[in-house]
């Protein structure tokens, strides 16, 4: 048991990228597919702190797949502070199991 619980926390940070991209992903893709319908969209400023929490290779992904906010400078501008952020932690968490 103890084991397991050890093997769970030692993948925590990997889980925690991977799930804040898979987050960030989904939600470029629901404000795209919401701004298509004119409906409700998700805030600027919630997708810049999903990418700032690490999620930026998914907004980045979603943001060029789907031809979200391409061309809207002010955005990218902020998504690539992000990214930098986003890699920040991702050495971070590389780091610690090397």
């Amino acid at each position: 048991m103890m084991q397991t619980l050890g093997h769970l926390i030692y993948y925590l940070p990997v889980g925690y990228i991977v799930l804040v991209n898979l987050i960030a992903f989904v939600a470029m893709w629901w404000d795209k597919w919401k701004a298509s319908r004119n409906d409700w969209r998700i805030a600027e400023m919630t997708l810049h702190i999903i990418g700032l929490l690490g999620g930026a290779i998914g907004i980045f992904i979603g943001m060029f797949l789907f031809y979200h906010k391409t061309n809207k400078k002010s955005f990218q501008a902020v998504a690539a502070i992000g990214l930098i952020t986003s890699l920040v932690i991702y050495w971070l968490v590389f780091i610690s199991y090397i």
